[in-house]
């Protein structure tokens, strides 16, 4: 059967990817993007819905589907204050997960990052670890969550930091061998290969896809 795929964050660099992916995979009958602004794009499979994530439990009737893609995400320097930082990063991708579970999803697809430790001294990764752990309460078939490292991709807000980490890494990648490979740099393309491939699998439990191990499922 065909799935209907839900995705929030689909304006970042790996939401961008994923939906040209699944609006070009057959597998996939429809597309819906979960929005504050309309999306430059139109496709017969794609549906735009624009919400106020705040409130995004008044749109539940319309947010349904089969498979949950969360690429959502910021950063302290877009979002310095914590409480609106924590909204976005934790309360909005639990807020769906809930929702969609409740109109019958069946998994849960959500992009982390390398170091999410729910005991972390560090906000960023305590907060990303705090999502993981709740996630995992929510009783959905399948639960993947990917931690890549630095996302190498040429973001619509330009980062001057990032741009030249970018740069540095992709000269020091060749050099991180063996258990430091988790450490490489990675195309934010090969991050949504990986999250559409895993969506077709019939795989049932709680996965967690470290930053080498979505390498090399996309290179496969």
């Amino acid at each position: 059967m065909k799935k209907t795929a839900i995705i929030m964050g689909a304006t970042g660099s790996v939401g961008t990817a994923l939906v040209r992916l699944l609006l070009d995979d057959p597998r996939y009958s429809a597309v819906l993007v979960l929005l504050r602004r309309e999306m430059p794009l139109s496709h017969p499979k794609l549906k735009q819905l624009l919400i106020n994530f705040d409130n995004i439990k008044d749109y539940a009737d319309q947010i349904k589907g089969d498979t949950v893609f969360c690429c959502i995400g910021t950063t302290a320097a877009q979002t310095p204050d914590k409480n609106e930082y924590r909204k976005i990063d934790f309360r909005y991708p639990l807020d769906l997960a809930w929702i969609a579970h409740e109109n019958g999803a069946t998994s849960y697809h959500l992009v982390s990052a390398m170091g999410a430790d729910a005991k972390s001294k560090v906000f960023y990764s305590k907060t990303k670890g705090q999502l993981e752990e709740e996630l995992k309460k929510i009783p959905f078939e399948s639960t993947h969550i990917y931690r890549p490292s630095l996302l190498d991709s040429k973001r619509q807000q330009y980062r001057f930091a990032e741009d030249v980490l970018n740069r540095v890494m992709r000269v020091i990648n060749p050099l991180l061998i063996g258990g430091l490979k988790k450490y490489r740099s990675i195309k934010a393309e090969c991050v949504a290969t990986a999250m559409l491939r895993y969506s077709l699998e019939q795989k049932k439990g709680v996965f967690t896809h470290k930053s080498d191990q979505i390498q090399e499922t996309c290179s496969n």
